[in-house]
């Protein structure tokens, strides 16, 4: 997702840190000794994650870090056992403020504090630039949420992400509302990021061969709250449909917005309005509003107790992408432990040969690194609730796999 994915989160100001040259990283350190258990000493691995932890969608960089976080320390308390050593992990948390520039920033600053690897980032447009730096370094980096296809296209051995990406995504948003909807006449606004423009061209593509025409194309920013100039030049186009790339922050005050002009289309966006946040901010305009999200349903996961362990942690409820970043922390301790090794450089090979039973149902990655049949869920909001209609693709473990995850 994006301020790239279209979203602003920090945990502190970065000013004034540079950007160090990307030559290969010195390798972790495979051991910190301290006494952990009789007979058995720690060997302590530190984790990076990233997201926009201020800005105005830094509720989801808080929910990704929540994921990671919950799934760090269910590691920790199992007693994993690596080369002997009971594996102790700590969480490095970075805030990249949704910016590019940021995100390559704290990129560099997690390589120069030698983590064994990275969750994140959250937006598209922080995760592309980034993985430049991850890759100079030979740290493996895993996204529980960028969608934009440049990600994995780039030919990085360090890059992976655990959900479906746009491409996925854009076509069953556009043939929903070409041939479900029967929308005849569309138009498209995007926020101009990797994530917003990338999406709204991918719908754009599979509405127009299902048959729909694009009346009008739009873009504002992804820190704007006024779209009335907008929204009064499409009302002209009387299309059957808006769709909007972009983030829940900008979408609800433009779905509010569209009420108020009298703007009977349906109005559509994916994953990143596809949020409670988004019907907190919509109110009465979000009724009716189609989103998609690029996973499966929170209830439909094979780990029916985690909203309940996640609320009871976090004294809150899980946004969108939590889940993913979770089982981005296993996917790399189940690398690490089939290398019998936390050292990217001798671990980074078992990554590709991934078949992990995760909570978000069964991750393999295909040659570029993106997950195997990735899931498309299609929601309409009805009473203030976001109902499933849909779900396209997607794996899921046996009952017997879910046991040995367990």
């Amino acid at each position: 997702m994006d301020r790239s994915r279209a979203v602003s989160f920090t945990l502190v100001a970065l000013a004034g840190f540079g950007i160090s040259g990307c030559g290969k990283q010195e390798p972790p350190a495979e051991a910190k000794q301290a006494a952990a258990a009789p007979g058995i000493s720690e060997l302590v691995v530190k984790i990076g994650h990233v997201a926009p932890l201020t800005g105005n969608i830094a509720h989801l960089g808080k929910d990704n870090e929540n994921g990671a976080r919950l799934a760090v320390e269910e590691i920790n308390a199992k007693g994993v056992v690596i080369a002997g050593k009971k594996l102790k992990i700590e969480l490095v948390g970075e805030d990249d403020q949704a910016d590019p520039k940021t995100g390559t920033v704290v990129a560099q600053k997690l390589v120069d504090a030698k983590v064994n690897g990275v969750v994140g980032h959250l937006n598209s447009g922080t995760t592309i630039p980034a993985s430049k730096i991850y890759a100079d370094a030979g740290v493996p980096q895993i996204s529980p949420s960028a969608t934009n296809p440049t990600y994995t296209q780039q030919g990085f051995k360090t890059a992976f992400r655990v959900m479906a990406n746009d491409v996925q995504q854009g076509k069953v948003l556009g043939n929903f509302v070409a041939r479900n909807l029967g929308a005849k006449t569309v138009a498209i606004i995007d926020d101009r990021t990797a994530y917003g423009q990338g999406l709204a061209d991918e719908v754009a593509k599979a509405a127009q061969a299902g048959g729909a025409k694009i009346v009008a194309r739009e873009f504002t920013r992804n820190d704007a709250t006024d779209f009335r100039a907008i929204l009064t030049k499409i009302k002209g186009e009387k299309p059957d449909a808006v769709f909007y790339g972009g983030m829940d922050a900008q979408a609800g005050p433009m779905a509010k917005q569209m009420r108020q002009l009298g703007i009977k289309a349906r109005f559509m966006s994916g994953d990143g309005a596809c949020t409670p946040e988004f019907m907190k901010l919509a109110g009465e305009a979000a009724e009716g509003f189609y989103c998609t999200q690029a996973g499966l349903p929170l209830e439909r996961m094979t780990d029916k107790t985690f909203a309940d362990r996640y609320r009871k942690r976090f004294n809150a409820e899980v946004q969108i992408y939590s889940p993913y970043s979770y089982d981005a922390v296993g996917v790399l301790v189940d690398a690490m432990k089939r290398a019998n090794s936390v050292d990217p450089a001798k671990y980074i090979s078992e990554l590709p040969k991934t078949s992990y039973s995760g909570l978000t149902g069964r991750v393999a990655f295909d040659e570029k690194g993106d997950v195997k049949n990735g899931a498309i869920t299609l929601y309409e909001t009805k009473q203030g609730k976001l109902n499933v209609l849909e779900v396209v693709g997607g794996s899921t473990d046996t009952p017997a796999a879910q046991a040995a995850r367990k």
